[in-house]
Order: structure tokens, then sequence, then C-alpha cells
């Protein structure tokens, strides 16, 4: 067994199948949110952190544009040669979250995986959502989804899960190796098993993400007056069963709407 210690993003192809298993649900919440939540017509659609584009390039076969960032060139490279495959409208750049313009204001954005976590200061985060909320058009949509750090009872510290496709099996498990609340942060490790009938390998990475109590990430959004919280979500993804955000919440996605 070949193992590398090397970033996951640097994988797309393995990265795409390890998290692309929860598209449908996300296309569907996503687009009843627009239906819901957006004053007007959703046509424009934007990705901060987008990665290799996996709901991206979905809503673009739906006939909306859409257009994405990210900090990974390879993870960029493979996002638009498959908008290029569908000659899709719409392309993704490199570029960073906290501080990019756009050419024209979209109508709705999203980033549900918990991307957000990998800014690892206030200022960078509060810079990064008002960099969100001049990109939308007034009355459009950021659908935000983290995972926040209950203070009522434990929180998760380890996760596994399998994702298969053709001659391609990826097993991840994903488990915490430190963890500090006053200096708000957390580090995980997280691993790749890829199995194709000509290798075997594991690809070994850490992440480090910020952590947030519900009181503490309700503060930075009131630091961004242009943003508003239209509803709350759990990962459930039940447009008709939005939430109460408590000491016990972890799961969460926030619909934000342009003021």
């Amino acid at each position: 067994m070949e193992i590398i210690n090397q970033s996951i993003y640097d994988f797309p192809k393995y990265y795409d199948l390890v998290y692309g298993s929860d598209w449908k649900a996300e296309c569907i919440f996503l687009k009843a949110c627009f239906e819901k939540y957006a004053s007007g017509e959703v046509n424009r659609l934007f990705e901060p952190a987008c990665g290799t584009g996996r709901l991206l390039y979905r809503f673009g076969k739906k006939e909306y544009f859409v257009s994405g960032l990210d900090l990974n060139e390879k993870a960029i490279k493979y996002c638009n040669r498959r908008l290029e495959k569908y000659e899709i409208d719409g392309r993704a750049f490199v570029g960073d979250m906290t501080d990019f313009d756009v050419d024209e204001k979209f109508d709705a954005s999203f980033n549900t995986i918990n991307s957000f976590r990998h800014l690892n200061s206030h200022q960078a985060a509060v810079d990064h959502l008002k960099c969100m909320a001049n990109a939308l058009r007034p009355g459009g949509l950021y659908v935000l989804g983290l995972h926040l750090s209950p203070t009522e009872v434990s929180p998760s510290e380890d996760e596994d899960w399998i994702a298969e496709g053709k001659d391609l099996q990826v097993n991840t498990r994903m488990w915490l190796t430190e963890r500090s609340f006053e200096e708000r942060f957390e580090r995980f490790a997280i691993e790749f098993e890829v199995y194709t009938p000509e290798k075997f390998l594991r690809i070994e990475d850490e992440l480090v993400f910020r952590t947030y109590t519900a009181q503490q990430f309700n503060e930075l959004l009131g630091e961004v007056e242009q943003l508003e919280v239209a509803d709350v979500f759990d990962f459930a993804y039940e447009i008709d069963q939005p939430i109460t955000v408590n000491g016990a919440s972890e799961d969460v996605v926030y619909v934000l709407r342009r003021i």
C-alpha cells in the first residue's frame, strides 16, 4: 500500500466522490430555498470554496448560470473541465473567499459543507461575509452550512463513511486530534483509503477548523449588516422543518438574505 501525506484537495477525483454522495438532497433543498426565501427569479448562482464544483455543474445542467472560486488550482481545473464537458454557461476561478469581487451580482449562493470554518480568524470570517453580501443582489441568498460547537451536549469527535463509483471506492475516516475552545480551533486528522482495480493507497492529511458556538456565530452575523437570517435548518435538509438554534445544535444551515 502506498501512503501519501498531501492535501486531500489535491485529489479532486477522490474528493468529488467522497463529498458528492448527498448532492441530490442538497440540490433539492437549495432550489426550495431559492423559491421560498429569495425575492425575484434565481438564475445566477455562486459558490465560494466550490472545490470540484460537485453542485455547480448539476445546477448548470439545469440551465442556471454558475460560477465559483477556490484556492486550490487542481480543484478549479477539475471543475472547469466538467463545466466545459457539459457545455455549461459559467466558469470557476482561483481566488480567496475573503477578498474577491464579481463583475455582475448573483441571485443566490451556497457553501454547505463546512468550508467556512477553514477561515481561521474573526477578521477573515467577517471579510468573507462582507464579500458575499457584495456579490449578491438585494433579496439574494447565501445558504451557509457549518458545524457549531454545542454547549449543552458533547461535540462530535470522529466520522467515517464509504463512497463508491465505477471501479473506485474511497473509505474516509476523520478524527479529532486537538481542540481548544479558548483558542477557537479544532484539529482533525483525515485519511482517504483509495481502492481501484489497479492500486490501493492511503492519503493522509490534517484539517484545522475555527470553532463557533451558536452565540459566537450569531454575534459574527450581527457584524454584517447587509445579511439577515431568513431561517435555519439542520443537515436533514427538510425545507418544511426549520429549527431554532440552541446550545445542543451542531449541524446547521443558515439561510442568509441580502438586505
